[in-house]
């Protein structure tokens, strides 16, 4: 585990012990913090080691220096966004390192900087059939096991916070909000299809999603265990590196076609191309939690008046006021309605029976999951790949001679 995954993890997991102390949750930060501490002890690792003092001293820093951020306690759309922004960075210092590491190996240099895992996260094929390995045959793969960690890790919280990962995480999701607000600066007119060719175009990512699924669940258990040893799936993550750091024609075609259709629509890219938006779409039907209307408090039937704000503020263009419950698979838990609403119990965040996830409590739930897990993973073993440098540096030299 690199500097970089080692800060992020225990930044995350420093700021969600915050927010539940300061909800009143003592016992869930506290467990958190052991469970922080726990690892440190056991790896012995020192990136580990440092990066959860600098996490415990910024924590400090932003109590005392900004509290309501500490709390939890600003705009949803504030906390929202400083989270997404936040796990950007980390990508992007992520990207740069995995970038180099590549670029060095394609030198035939043993690297100085080490390989990111959670690069591994990118190869959603290799974590499925990782997955099969673990539940057909009891089989981790050494190679690429973040891939399996993660994957799992993005299923969960489909599971259990329906798309937040989508609203609050996704660093494809924050840069498509970047292009569409710099397209509307100069053609502000929206562009939308018409609702007939709207929903075929939402289908694409599901015929992408049916192709990824056909592959991972085509494959044999009996032929996975060669697959997993083979060159092919050892230099998966260098095939990606290398299709960023040394695009062709097409590659340039496909970035600006995915560009321009985010730039064009809000969203456009999760909603129309993304297979992990219609994965985890599909999963978040299965979530407990979803946006909730309550009639008793809204506007429109408490006072009889004409209120679509939650609606005008949903990325997704989900008609939010004229339904109880938002079952849509587009949805995903950003919230954005919920702070436009005016009436503040007229929407939320919360389960059939009435159990209730605020901003704070979503923010929590989120990163425990996306980060807890990793950690164990770390600290059982099941995270870094045990694939040497001299092994990569061989195959990254011979690629393009080797196939499925």
């Amino acid at each position: 585990m690199t500097f970089v995954e080692s800060l992020t993890l225990m930044l995350a997991l420093a700021y969600s012990a915050s927010l539940l102390y300061w909800s009143g949750k003592k016992s869930g930060a506290l467990t958190t913090i052991i469970l922080a501490i726990g690892a440190c002890i056991s790896s012995l690792y020192w990136p580990l080691m440092l990066a959860s003092a600098i996490a415990a001293s910024s924590i400090f820093l932003l109590t005392k220096f900004k509290p309501e951020l500490a709390r939890g306690e600003q705009r949803i759309n504030t906390l929202r966004d400083a989270i997404q922004h936040l796990l950007a960075l980390s990508m992007l210092l992520v990207g740069v390192q995995f970038a180099i590491n590549t670029a060095l190996l394609k030198a035939g240099i043993t690297p100085w900087l080490m390989r990111p895992d959670i690069g591994d996260a990118f190869l959603p094929i290799a974590g499925g059939i990782e997955l099969k390995a673990i539940l057909t045959l009891g089989l981790w793969d050494q190679t690429h096991p973040a891939a399996a960690v993660m994957l799992a890790v993005v299923l969960l919280t489909g599971l259990l916070c329906k798309r937040a990962f989508c609203g609050w995480a996704c660093p494809l999701g924050l840069a498509g909000e970047y292009l569409y607000k710099l397209r509307k600066r100069f053609i502000k007119n929206e562009m939308l299809p018409p609702a007939w060719l709207d929903w075929p175009l939402r289908m694409l990512k599901y015929l992408l999603l049916a192709a990824l699924l056909y592959i991972i669940i085509g494959m044999p258990p009996q032929s996975i265990p060669h697959y997993l040893e083979g060159n092919y799936h050892k230099i998966a993550d260098l095939k990606m590196g290398l299709f960023f750091i040394t695009p062709g024609l097409a590659t340039l075609a496909c970035f600006a076609f995915i560009l321009g259709l985010a730039a064009w629509r809000r969203q456009g890219f999760c909603r129309y191309i993304c297979p992990y938006g219609a994965l985890l779409g599909l999963i978040s039907f299965l979530s407990p939690f979803k946006i909730r209307r309550s009639t008793q408090h809204c506007l429109i039937e408490s006072k009889g008046m004409n209120c679509d704000k939650c609606t005008r503020a949903c990325p997704a263009n989900i008609s939010v006021h004229t339904q109880k419950n938002i079952r849509s698979d587009e949805c995903q838990a950003c919230m954005r309605c919920v702070s436009a609403c005016p009436k503040k119990e007229a929407l939320h965040f919360s389960t059939r029976n009435g159990i209730k996830l605020s901003a704070r409590g979503l923010t929590v739930l989120l990163l425990l999951i996306m980060f807890l897990i990793p950690l164990g993973a770390y600290v059982g073993g099941f995270w870094h790949s045990q694939t040497p440098d001299e092994d990569r540096i061989y195959l990254i030299q011979h690629l393009k001679s080797i196939g499925h």
